[in-house]
């Protein structure tokens, strides 16, 4: 198994970083602003420590969340921040995204709790997780750890595999599977669990001009404008990055908020919920300039163009991923759209996003249904057009 021959390769390696996991007094994380000899495992990086049972946050390593996040599987994902002594981020030119400074750290575990079963589904927030305690190690199955480092030749994605005996997080490019049993409501179900590799990584994160050009898509301003609970309080996560000398030139009042999952805020409405989970789900390469942008399906929560949102809108190029059905979005019939076929089937041929899924989404579909189910209009006279040619 690819995991008992990882642990067998790294055994040296771990022995030498062994100290770093012991709880002694923590160093601040590793500054690697160039060069390509990477952390062989993830506690070289120093931002993640295990202490007394828990994995917990290195000093001046802040938690953070999303407010509607990445579908995985239904795992859990703990989000941590890191910028070197005085460093600041500030808003990008476009207002939507983030400009890091160099040498910054961003890492994503993704963990399930523990069950008699096997590994319970969440809503994909950091469940058992205590601001300034961590997460308790006896009750988790950590999987991965997904590091994003800010270099001066710019983003760098690097992808830990935690072991089986949950000690030590490897970096391992070629990406990893594992089969898991996932507790749900009524039930359980066997799938498997997919760590994509470097080239899937950068695929992904990729900023629509270069494979090679790599950027964080959660932590934008839109995902970030939402309060957390911190070891202090809870506090709206970018006025408490701001305080903290993080972040500068923010106007909280004119920053745009996607809508809040599982649980909406009071006023916000279906369509900003399903608009807010179609943009981090898929918006991310259904956009102008990213690696979907050619189909003209761009499902970011800044795109106004109905056509562009797919209604109405029938195919440029989707294979048997249609479902047999004719538009991306048929108002008034999530069951006739090509959008909710491709959220719903797991084949890896046919399925979106393409990759970070081997299960459907089941609330996230039931959102994205009734959403459509609510549209008012018909395609009939634009559909006659295209079929007459």
């Amino acid at each position: 198994m690819l995991r008992s021959l990882r642990a067998a390769l790294w055994s040296a390696v771990l022995a030498g970083a062994a100290f770093v996991l012991s709880g002694c007094s923590p160093s601040e994380p590793l500054l690697k602003t160039s060069g390509s000899d990477y952390p062989q495992t993830l506690s070289e990086w120093n931002v993640l420590l295990m202490d007394s049972g828990q994995l917990r946050l290195n000093d001046n390593v802040l938690p953070y969340d999303l407010n509607t996040p990445l579908f995985t599987d239904y795992a859990s994902k703990l989000r941590t921040v890191w910028m070197p002594d005085g460093a600041v981020a500030t808003p990008a030119a476009d207002g939507e995204r983030i400009d890091y400074p160099v040498g910054t750290i961003l890492t994503k575990t993704f963990y399930y709790p523990r069950t008699e079963n096997g590994v319970q589904a969440t809503s994909g927030e950091a469940v058992l997780y205590t601001p300034g305690e961590g997460l308790p190690m006896d009750k988790v199955r950590l999987m991965e750890t997904r590091v994003l480092v800010h270099q001066e030749q710019g983003w760098v994605a690097l992808p830990y595999i935690w072991n089986d005996e949950q000690t030590h997080a490897v970096l391992d490019k070629a990406g990893d599977v594992e089969r898991l049993n996932l507790v749900k409501t009524g039930g359980t179900e066997e799938f498997v669990y997919i760590v994509p590799d470097a080239n899937q990584c950068a695929g992904c994160h990729a900023d629509g001009k270069s494979r090679r050009a790599v950027q964080p898509l959660g932590p934008k301003l839109r995902h970030l404008n939402r309060d957390l609970i911190y070891k202090d309080g809870s506090f709206n996560q970018l006025e408490y990055w701001t305080e903290r000398g993080l972040l500068s030139g923010i106007e909280l009042q004119t920053v745009a908020q996607n809508a809040l999952w599982p649980n909406a805020r009071e006023g916000e409405t279906l369509e900003h919920r399903a608009r807010s989970y179609l943009d981090v789900n898929c918006g991310h390469c259904h956009n102008g300039s990213g690696p979907a942008r050619n189909s003209g399906l761009w499902l970011t929560i800044s795109t106004h163009s109905n056509k562009r949102l797919g209604f109405c809108k029938t195919p440029i190029a989707a294979g048997k991923g249609t479902g047999n059905r004719l538009v991306s979005i048929q108002p008034g019939k999530p069951q006739e759209s090509i959008l909710t076929y491709r959220l719903e089937t797991t084949d890896p041929g046919e399925m979106m996003p393409e990759l970070g899924r081997s299960l459907s989404h089941s609330e996230g579909v039931a959102l994205v249904s009734e959403w459509i189910a609510s549209l008012q209009g018909g395609c009939e006279e634009q559909l006659a057009v295209s079929v007459d040619g």
